[in-house]
């Protein structure tokens, strides 16, 4: 790699975010029900992202859609984004990542997981602590959800991130590689 270039390892994959209210377990007094009010409404975004589990970083983009058109474009803007660096992305093998149309930025090298396999994707949890901070929220349009979730990502830290998304079998490999390289 020439001066200045670095090689990262980034996770990526996207989640659907929409109107129906995210609901799950709450805590509360013992014999208490929560009561929520739960819409149902079918309009939704797609959040497209990656992570770099060590350093914390991430770049989310939003789409309309889940498709190779839209997935293209966030790679060219994901590869701009980082400028002389290469990176791993490890993806999953959804249709539209493994599309023949796609142009591949040259910096940017795929790695894709086994098939069914989302708990192997570290940023699988960083979508799910988004979504659990407005569990029980209803929106009354997609441009007031949208905000919520541009609020929630601009508070998350580098530490948080990193907290949720580096596994074990990451920091693992990232250290064997580094002393690989260390002793060439």
């Amino acid at each position: 790699m020439g001066k200045g270039k670095r090689l990262r390892y980034l996770c990526q994959d996207e989640t659907r975010i929409g109107l129906k209210t995210e609901t799950g377990r709450v805590i509360t007094a013992r014999g208490v029900k929560p009561i929520v009010s739960v819409q149902w409404p079918r309009q939704a975004f797609w959040l497209y992202g990656v992570v770099e589990p060590f350093a914390g970083w991430h770049f989310c983009q939003e789409y309309g859609h889940l498709n190779s058109e839209t997935f293209q474009k966030f790679l060219d803007a994901l590869s701009q984004e980082l400028g002389e660096d290469m990176a791993l992305i490890q993806m999953d093998q959804a249709s539209a990542h493994q599309a023949l149309v796609l142009s591949w930025p040259e910096n940017l090298i795929p790695i894709f997981q086994p098939s069914h396999s989302p708990q192997l994707n570290p940023i699988e949890r960083l979508w799910q602590f988004i979504k659990s901070q407005f569990k029980g929220e209803n929106f009354s349009n997609l441009q007031q959800l949208r905000q919520r979730v541009q609020q929630e990502l601009a508070r998350m830290s580098c530490e948080l991130i990193s907290s949720l998304t580096c596994y074990d079998f990451i920091l693992e490999a990232l250290f064997h590689e580094a002393l690989f390289y260390a002793s060439s």
